[in-house]
């Protein structure tokens, strides 16, 4: 019965923290060194009808480490790596996920600078709990500050100083990360007229100089709320997406949003006690969200929401829904078919799931996603993904 007890505490925390469960590799001298990883084999399904199927493997390795200046200066770092294993030797992929470093100064906050989270990715990760999908309505990496990123500077505070227990602030500033190739033009391979416009490869990425902030509290009792901003210049493509008209037919596409800021305001609650685990969040974007053509949305409003339970044995099912609805949005025609622009589901469907967990080191999970999204002009033209999806894994963690 204690062990069973220890996983109903532990396994919720590795949830939240990738690195909850580092292995200390080095502590001497008020230096500190923690080791964490992950081999994760991992295989899903299509179930719609296409019989397509997937590996995607991968493995991952970090590291958390600080070093104790003087009684009221630390300092600290973390870096992330990632590295697929469902390609022949030679064709795999490795990302840096983190990789940042900074100064605690005792009550008064802490500061640090590189790749991270956004800081209203701290509202985001309420309901970022799914067990294979979820996060994904607003959320995204390498988006504005929406999720991991580059070149922020972070400022955190907790407890406000020291004075509220709970009550956490995070101010974050982010400069101008400009990419290549941000418009791709699609041409009529008879009439040589332009046919569609869409925003690709880093230039979906980039932004222009921004700030995003988020506010915690934690109430009594396992209750908290967050709620948070983010507003971001738009590069010069961005803003500007190339405009093309059909010759033929006088059809105006580009490559979506305009306007020169982009901007998103969240807000989330959950309650996190006695093996139950629920939350909800809303949030809106403003021509920064993106489409599945990878176009930028004027408009979406996003709504996520997700329950889970700890049983004391290990086993820890979930439910979650997921969607981001589009307002707004540009027409265009692709693929043999034509959008005339207006509103459209980006993200939806329900994701029913579990982990089984035999220790804090190994487990077992399965999720099925039912997609509720229909095929229709929309799905068509952006090759939006319509099909139900199943992934199981087993993971091994340190």
């Amino acid at each position: 019965m204690m062990k069973r007890n220890i996983l109903a505490v532990v396994i919720p925390a590795l949830l939240v923290a990738g690195a909850a469960n580092a292995a200390e590799i080095y502590n001497k001298n008020g230096n500190k060194l923690d080791f964490y990883g992950k081999a994760v084999g991992e295989h899903g399904w299509t179930t719609n009808g296409h019989s397509t199927n997937a590996d995607s493997t991968y493995a991952r390795i970090g590291f958390k480490g600080e070093t104790q200046i003087n009684d009221q200066l630390t300092g600290y770092g973390q870096w992330e790596y990632n590295m697929t294993a469902s390609n022949v030797e030679g064709a795999q992929s490795q990302a840096t996920r983190l990789a940042f470093a900074g100064m605690k100064f005792g009550d008064a906050g802490s500061l640090d600078y590189g790749r991270n989270y956004g800081a209203i990715y701290d509202v985001a990760a309420y309901t970022d709990m799914l067990v294979v999908w979820g996060g994904d309505s607003w959320a995204a990496t390498d988006n504005f500050m929406n999720g991991r990123t580059n070149g922020v500077l972070t400022y955190r505070n907790s407890n406000f100083f020291g004075l509220v227990d709970g009550l956490n602030l995070a101010l974050q500033y982010q400069g101008k990360n400009d990419r290549n190739s941000p418009v791709t033009v699609n041409y009529d391979d008879n009439t040589g007229t332009p046919q569609s416009v869409s925003l690709s490869g880093n230039g979906a990425k980039a932004n222009g100089e921004g700030y995003s902030t988020a506010v915690t509290y934690d109430f009594a009792e396992g209750f908290s709320v967050a709620a948070g901003y983010e507003n971001s210049d738009r590069t010069d493509a961005q803003k500007n997406a190339l405009t093309a008209v059909n010759a033929t037919t006088g059809t105006r596409y580009n490559g979506g949003a305009s306007g020169d800021n982009a901007e998103a305001w969240s807000t989330a609650f959950k309650y996190d006690a006695n093996n139950v685990y629920a939350a909800v969040m809303y949030a809106e974007t403003q021509n920064m969200t993106r489409e599945p053509d990878a176009n930028f949305a004027n408009k979406t409003q996003n709504f996520e929401a997700v329950v889970q339970y700890q049983f004391d044995f290990g086993l820890r099912p979930s439910i979650g829904y997921v969607q981001s609805k589009g307002k707004d949005l540009v027409g265009r025609t692709a693929n043999g078919a034509t959008f005339g622009g207006g509103d459209a589901d980006l993200v939806k469907y329900v994701e029913l799931g579990t982990w089984y967990y035999f220790n804090k080191n190994m487990n077992v999970y399965g999720a099925y996603q039912f997609n509720l999204l229909s095929d229709n002009d929309y799905s068509k033209t952006t090759g939006q993904d319509t099909d139900d999806h199943v992934t199981v894994g087993i993971v091994y963690q340190f």
